[in-house]
Parts: C-alpha cells; structure tokens; sequence
C-alpha cells in the first residue's frame, strides 16, 4: 500500500513540474511574457522622454514670456519693434546659432538703449 502512494505521489510531483516548467503559464511562457516587456519598455522609453519635454515647453509657455517670444521668433519669425532684420537669401541658419541667440532674448538690442 505504502509502495502504491508513493509511487502516486512521485507521478504527481512530475506532473506538477511539467506543467511548472512546459506547460500554459509555466517559467517559459514567463521569460516570454519578460522578454516582451522589455522590448515595449524600451519602444516607449523615447516616448516618455518626448512626453516629458513637450509637458516641459507646456509649462515653460503657460508660465513665461521668453518661451512665448522664442517660439514666435524661431516660428513665425517675428522681430522686436527695436531691432532690425537682415535676410541673407541662399545663407542657411544651424541650430546651434539659434540656441545660442535664444538665451539674448530678454537683452536689448546693439546701440539701442534700455527702455525701463
């Protein structure tokens, strides 16, 4: 009788390590279901750091004038009523010049006096 249960036992213990390891919603459809959330992870990594830097400029615009002035100056092109426009036809504008004339918004213009 002893030698019937353990033997039920051991097949039952196998069974249960099959389905553990091999079987529906075992260790490898695990790794699986892991290995999938990575991939999104970093699928949605880039997103969330564009998410975050368009909740940035939202905050920057409701809450600035700067941001306001940059945008209307790197967008529509518009200047200051004391500052003088020169277009050069055939002359292109590299990002770094523009980042670097972004942080002059608030200052006045060459030779122009400061107005309180």
């Amino acid at each position: 009788m002893l030698k019937w249960l353990a033997i039920v036992l051991t097949l039952l213990i196998a069974l249960l390590q099959f389905r553990l390891w091999l079987g529906e919603g075992g260790l490898r459809e695990l790794a699986e279901v892991r290995q999938r959330v990575e991939a999104l992870e970093a699928e949605n990594k880039p997103l969330r750091d564009r998410n975050a830097r368009l909740a940035a400029e939202v905050v920057d615009l409701k809450t600035g004038l700067d941001a306001i002035e940059e945008r209307a100056r790197s967008d529509i092109g518009m200047v200051r009523s004391d500052e003088q426009f020169f277009w050069v036809p055939g002359v292109a504008v590299d990002a770094d010049g523009l980042s670097v004339n972004a942080g002059l918004v608030g200052m006045p213009a060459p030779g122009a006096e400061a107005r309180p």
